[in-house]
């Protein structure tokens, strides 16, 4: 069994991230799910939440995702996402506004893409 995996993140934009790693994890439509080197092949849909990678020099790696799909197959995770951020990139005091403003408005949807973010952000 090999002791990393190869990752890629994507959104649809960019190239979020790519490298090695012994760990990844997301949440899918199933639930959270980790997938580790040697994980069995898998087809999933993501959900809105932070993705954590465990790179393989020991470092994390922590991202917001809204939507997208995952595989793994031949030791290769690619995240295909709709919108992926790196938690270094997500301006927390800027989301919290964000957050906010959507409770206030009520609008659902901007309140969980802000809270995703924010739980990205904080995971550092």
């Amino acid at each position: 069994m090999a002791a990393e995996l190869h990752v890629e993140l994507v959104a649809a934009d960019r190239q979020v991230w790519s490298g090695e790693a012994t760990l990844v994890v997301a949440r899918t439509t199933s639930g959270d799910i980790g997938v580790m080197p040697g994980h069995q092949p898998l087809l999933g849909v993501l959900e809105s939440g932070p993705v954590t990678i465990r790179t393989s020099d020991g470092g994390t790696v922590v991202a917001a995702v809204h939507g997208g799909f995952v595989s793994f197959a031949d030791n290769k995770l690619s995240l295909l996402a709709e919108i992926a951020e790196l938690s270094d990139e997500i301006d927390v005091q800027r989301t919290e506004r964000e957050l906010e403003r959507a409770k206030a408005e009520g609008d659902a949807a901007a309140e969980r893409r802000a809270d995703v973010r924010l739980r990205a952000a904080t995971a550092r």
